[in-house]
């Protein structure tokens, strides 16, 4: 077989692997690098530029929008322009993007920029799991998701310590300084690196499609992300709902109906596919209660520092950046209902007993726990990832990892909104239980704690609520695989 039908069919020699993964690592961090590291610049960002925190958190929600609005035009923009060339555009994008916002003159100029940010990293994501499963032989595709997924799990952990130091020695513009020498790194890297091919015909451009996608996306992702300062009741949030959902079922009809749709949605037809991305969603929203509510706990309730509450966090990220790569390799032996049992169990537990925390909780009971649901969620989320996207044919990937983003976004986005609007909700119930309050009773601090517990039994009962739907990972379905002579490819 030549070298150009190899590149179709994604049989490389295995001295390809690590340098396809390697090109794929350094986009993969950067993209969720970006994410994490703006969190701890927001205080500085309000002195600074003498905005409102209403306004400076623009700079990450308005980053999560263009992320979310973008990662449905992927899979169009793959058969367009090959997975290579967008993936370096979208590197070099962001690069100079960063550069932009390291030298913003203004709270609105650095939205703006932060914005541009967003479309270029809301491309990088889909786009790399797209090369993975497009070239990497199938046989290794649970190992290379793996090392693809602990790019993402590093990313955070690192990520804010990371920026606070930089942020303490020398000023925010580090923040976005920083990424500049990866991301010059990583366009080298996928240039010298990565094959180029083309698995499908370009398209024409479903105009229509892509207005309609664009406006119910920002409709839904907005309402999802202002629920907690709006409301559920707020006329604005149910406006944007209901206006996203009709918009978002005109987008359904349209693409199911067009010629030559901008996102393939005849990917959910299989069903191991949809349900796959359905327990993930929702795993991922679970996942974010950790994320977001023990440091919340740390430092509010426990009055720790943010080095204090990262180092308290760090143990966990290890646990489930060691278990990650495990999870890839049993992936082949034990098959993905065993890991995603396993996993969703140890998920559920750790998650089940972060929800019976009080004031005096010691740090060695959040660390243990933290722990056991790390390492569950690095044996559930990587093996059912891959085992949906297994099910889809080579040259149907770049639309399958298009519409797995974007689900994925907005229930990430849904559930920052759900989880803290239910906290303030929790709190002031709590407080009213309590009854009248002073200031050396602590009934305050007992109050938030026992809300965030809420939050968190919640989050373990949505973790166990899905376990039902795992009958569907037993079903082994060999893939539609793209003939050699189907394929297109550039030398």
């Amino acid at each position: 077989m030549s070298a150009s039908r190899k590149e179709a069919t994604g049989e490389f020699s295995e001295g390809s692997f690590w340098p396809i993964m390697t090109a794929i690592f350094f986009g993969a961090f950067l993209s969720v690098l970006a994410i994490s590291s703006i969190n701890v610049a927001i205080p500085v960002l309000m002195n600074h530029f003498q905005a409102e925190l209403s306004t400076v958190k623009w700079t990450l929600t308005g980053f999560m929008l263009a992320n979310g609005i973008i990662a449905p035009v992927t899979g169009y923009l793959v058969d367009k322009l090959s997975a290579k060339y967008l993936y370096i555009l979208a590197l070099v994008g962001f690069t100079v993007s960063c550069a932009l916002c390291a030298v913003a003159w203004s709270m609105e100029a650095l939205i703006v920029f932060r914005l541009l940010q967003g479309l270029f990293s809301g491309l990088i994501l889909p786009v790399t799991m797209t090369i993975i499963y497009q070239v990497i032989p199938r046989e290794r595709q649970a190992f290379a998701s793996s090392m693809w997924s602990l790019s993402t799990v590093l990313a955070p952990a690192l990520g804010p310590t990371l920026s606070g130091w930089l942020i303490q020695s020398l000023s925010w513009q580090w923040v976005f300084w920083m990424n500049l020498p990866f991301g010059i790194a990583a366009v080298v890297a996928a240039w010298k690196l990565l094959p180029h091919y083309r698995l499908s015909e370009p398209k024409r451009f479903d105009s229509s499609g892509f207005a309609l996608v664009i406006t119910c996306s920002s409709f839904l992702l907005i309402a999802f992300s202002e629920i907690d300062q709006w409301g559920w009741g707020s006329w604005k949030t149910v406006g944007l709902l209901v206006a996203g959902m009709l918009l978002l079922l005109a987008f359904i009809w349209r693409e199911r109906n067009a010629a030559e749709p901008l996102l393939d949605l005849s990917v959910f037809s299989n069903r191991r596919f949809a349900m796959c991305l359905v327990v993930s969603s929702v795993l991922g929203m679970s996942l974010y209660s950790g994320s977001y509510l023990t440091p919340v706990f740390l430092q509010t309730i426990q009055s720790a520092s943010a080095m204090e509450a990262g180092l308290v966090m760090l143990p966990a990220s290890i646990a489930m950046a060691v278990f990650i790569p495990i999870a890839g390799k049993l992936y082949g032996r034990v098959g993905p209902a065993r890991l995603v049992l396993t996993g969703l169990l140890l998920m559920g537990i750790g998650t089940l007993a972060m929800s019976r925390l009080t004031v005096d909780t010691p740090h060695g009971y959040v660390i243990g726990w933290m722990i056991v649901r790390n390492i569950g969620v690095a044996l559930g989320i990587v093996p059912v990832s891959n085992a949906g996207m297994e099910q889809i044919a080579r040259q149907m990937t770049a639309h399958a990892s298009s519409a797995s983003n974007w689900v994925r976004q907005a229930s990430a986005s849904l559930a920052i909104g759900l989880f803290t609007s239910l906290l303030s909700t929790r709190l002031m119930v709590h407080v009213a239980e309590k009854g009248p309050q002073t200031p050396d009773t602590g009934t305050e601090l007992q109050a938030y704690t026992m809300a965030i517990n809420d939050v968190t039994l919640l989050a373990a009962l949505i973790v166990f609520a899905v376990l039902p739907f795992l009958w569907v990972l037993r079903q082994r379905k060999e893939p539609v695989i793209l003939p050699p002579d189907q394929a297109f490819v550039s030398k």
